[in-house]
């Protein structure tokens, strides 16, 4: 079976060709102001280095920054109504509630309470109002809003309530896109609504984006299926991706932390992945990443769908280094994708961490005479300094004592010349492109994060129940069935509700299925 990875990146776009386990080419583009053209440059240069056919290509998977882009930089986003089921609950906190102002306007502001709604056990908070919902959509309609967020609450628990509200709406706005929260988020309801909103803002731009993606993939003569990574190490085919934009956000880290567990052979470990911007930090296991337990922000917005545990610093190949009166500054400001231009060892007028790797000899980039002007003092504080900035991270990452080894990727661990923290340092083969092959080894996930009451059911019947849940969630996502295993149980206990009531997450994982 032969993969294509492509993950785009703030500096460079990455491509790899695939077959198997094996890794027959990888190539580094630099990624474009419209972000199109690199993609088709890294595709093109790729099939150049491979000597392969297009037509000879079965999959395309392709990494992307695009939508987590549009929410922190405000742009691109579609108008859109909130609609939550829940009065005479939750009025106290309308949607949008902890948003910050501008993101808010830049998408109208436009937010609906009506009744409707679950308790934790299914029971009905107040029955759906149809004539309610209709005036509503009435509203939508005479703003021109054709983007529209349902939230019900506890809708993970029974989503009845949220298919009736969608029925109803694109039976008034014919041609509506709706995003239902009880498909993305999970069991807390600010966060939830936040998320579902937040994927509805993006689904005009996702629509535009992924057939632009089709677009450059037909034009290099590719044939085979197209998909796109999720933030869970997963992947997703592209029209799933139209309807879920939200579900990519921060893929680009976790295809790093695939790729580096992949190329390495290590299932269970700390993963710095240093670009060409910064460097992301995160924990393994099971050669998954570890994925985040609390709320994520996401451009100022609190969120509660799957997320990886991993946070990021301004330390890149391409990070300024500049001598202030406090000592040596390295980061968080960049050249990124300039590096070929404003680096000294490419001719530039800028001091990066690239040059300083060049010059210690550490590496053999660009035209190291540029460079031998650098005091050995400068090197050394340089490096000490970006040691120290990545011990600090990997010391964040460690939730026990155990010598967990540390693997480095991306084009800018070309800095890391030492152990970290005391921890055995592993730079696998094709450390340079572990993104773009985490990113062609995806495999397809699903998931249940549900509520039970085990007085019911009991403990077992209850995960049993889950399980086969997630495994037909993933079955339906394009998972070959006989390849499927349950990767994360989790139950807590909610000690606060009746019913002996247990929250139960469960992912289950399995391979492409090729047919």
């Amino acid at each position: 079976m032969i993969r294509i990875g492509i993950d785009v990146g703030g500096t460079n776009t990455d491509a790899v060709i695939m077959n198997g386990p094996e890794v027959i080419a990888g190539v580094k583009s630099a990624t474009t102001a419209d972000v199109m053209s690199g993609v088709v440059n890294a595709l093109r240069d790729v099939l150049a280095a491979s000597k392969m056919e297009a037509s000879a290509v079965d999959f395309v998977m392709i990494g992307t920054t695009h939508f987590t882009n549009a929410v922190v930089q405000r742009r691109d986003l579609a108008q859109t109504a909130a609609v939550r089921l829940g009065l005479p609950a939750t009025a106290s906190l309308p949607p949008m509630v902890d948003w910050p102002e501008d993101l808010k306007q830049s998408i109208g502001n436009h937010a609906y309470l009506a009744h409707g709604g679950n308790e934790f056990d299914g029971r009905v908070i107040s029955p759906l109002d149809e004539d309610e919902l209709l005036k509503i959509a009435d509203d939508i309609k005479a703003k021109g809003i054709s983007t529209i967020a349902i939230t019900s609450v506890f809708s993970p628990v029974s989503a009845d309530f949220e298919k009736r509200a969608a029925e109803i709406f694109v039976k008034a706005i014919p041609g509506a896109h709706i995003t239902m929260s009880s498909e993305i988020g999970r069991i807390g309801l600010l966060e939830r609504e936040n998320a579902a909103i937040m994927n509805a803002c993006l689904r005009d731009l996702s629509a535009h984006v992924i057939d632009a993606f089709r677009k450059a993939i037909s034009e290099a003569g590719i044939k085979g299926k197209f998909f796109l990574t999720q933030n869970d190490g997963t992947l997703m085919d592209a029209s799933f991706a139209e309807k879920f934009p939200v579900l990519t956000f921060a893929s680009g880290p976790t295809n790093s932390m695939r790729g580096a567990a992949f190329l390495s052979g290590v299932a269970d470990a700390i993963v710095v992945d240093i670009g060409g911007t910064t460097s992301d930090v995160g924990s393994l296991h099971k050669g998954f990443p570890r994925q985040a337990t609390v709320a994520v922000e996401v451009g100022g917005v609190r969120t509660n769908f799957r997320m990886p545990d991993v946070f990021s610093i301004g330390l890149g190949g391409g990070s300024h280094v500049v001598e202030t009166d406090q000592g040596l500054k390295i980061g968080p400001v960049s050249v990124g994708y300039r590096i070929k231009t404003e680096a000294l060892v490419f001719g530039g007028q800028t001091l990066t961490t690239t040059d300083i790797s060049v010059a210690a000899r550490h590496a053999e980039l660009g035209d190291a005479s540029k460079v031998s002007h650098l005091s050995k003092n400068l090197l050394e504080r340089a490096e000490d300094k970006i040691h120290e900035m990545l011990e600090d991270c990997v010391e964040r990452s460690r939730l026990s004592p155990d010598p967990l080894p540390v693997i480095v990727v991306g084009g800018g661990s070309i800095l890391v010349t030492r152990p970290l923290a005391g921890l055995e340092v592993i730079k696998p083969s094709h450390f340079g492109v572990a993104n773009a092959v985490g990113a062609a080894i995806a495999q397809v996930s699903g998931e249940v994060d549900r509520v039970y009451a085990l007085a019911e059911l009991g403990r077992e019947k209850s995960l049993e129940d889950a399980k086969n849940r997630a495994i037909q969630a993933a079955i339906a996502a394009g998972a070959s069935p006989e390849s499927i295993e349950i990767v994360d149980v989790e139950d807590v206990p909610l000690a606060y509700l009746p019913g002996n009531a247990t929250r139960i997450r469960v992912k289950a994982v399995g391979e492409l299925n090729g047919r």
